[in-house]
């Protein structure tokens, strides 16, 4: 589970009082909705159903997935599936071969989701072994589904643009710059990132 709305609160008080920017913001724009998945493969099979897709079509394909592997599906139940059956289900031959990573990993117990190494960076190694699963999905996922609390994914374009209007910088910045930035946040970047998605998306700004 992520962090939930009195984590997030306590996280941003704590970062208003360092702060001032921080804090002149989170008292014109209020705190964070949470965001919560669960925890374990099903969701990072989701996230590789919804890449590059709109939403609507994500949800289409997970909904036809579903449909044929059942909603308390296994690893071993993908794997059963042919190429034609998922094929019908929306999953490209890439999808399924990153579905495929995953799922052999998870069967084989090479890849624990309830033993993730306690060490940021060390789970993010262990979650990139899937194949397409990027740093910035292990990130989110260590965020949202671990509510792992100083997480900050710096490659997202939304939370870049957060930081260049929070800091009133002339640019967003890149990812190496964002995470730099960044540094001022810890060990409260996971709440910043979701304040940054907040600040981003809030139309009054």
């Amino acid at each position: 589970m992520g962090l939930t709305a009195e984590i997030i609160r306590a996280e941003m008080d704590a970062l208003a009082s360092k702060d001032p920017r921080v804090g002149e913001q989170l008292a014109r724009i209020g705190y964070p909705e949470p965001r919560l998945r669960d925890r374990g493969y099903k969701t990072l099979l989701r996230t590789i159903v919804g890449q590059q897709v709109s939403v609507a079509a994500a949800a289409s394909m997970w909904n036809k997935f579903i449909a044929e592997v059942g909603e308390e599906f296994t690893p071993a139940c993908v794997l059963e599936r042919d190429f034609d059956t998922l094929r019908a289900c929306g999953l490209s031959r890439q999808k399924q071969g990153y579905a495929r990573s995953l799922c052999e990993l998870v069967d084989s117990g090479d890849l624990d989701f309830d033993n993730l190494p306690a060490d940021d960076e060390e789970a993010i190694e262990e979650l990139t072994r899937i194949k397409g699963i990027g740093r910035w999905s292990a990130e989110i996922y260590l965020l949202f589904a671990e509510g792992r609390k100083d997480m900050w994914p710096a490659g997202d374009l939304a939370v870049q643009e957060g930081v260049k209007r929070l800091l009133d910088l002339a640019e967003r910045p890149k990812e190496k710059e964002c995470r730099e930035l960044g540094e001022r946040w810890s060990p409260h970047r996971g709440a910043m990132a979701i304040f940054t998605w907040h600040f981003y998306a809030n139309p009054a700004l």
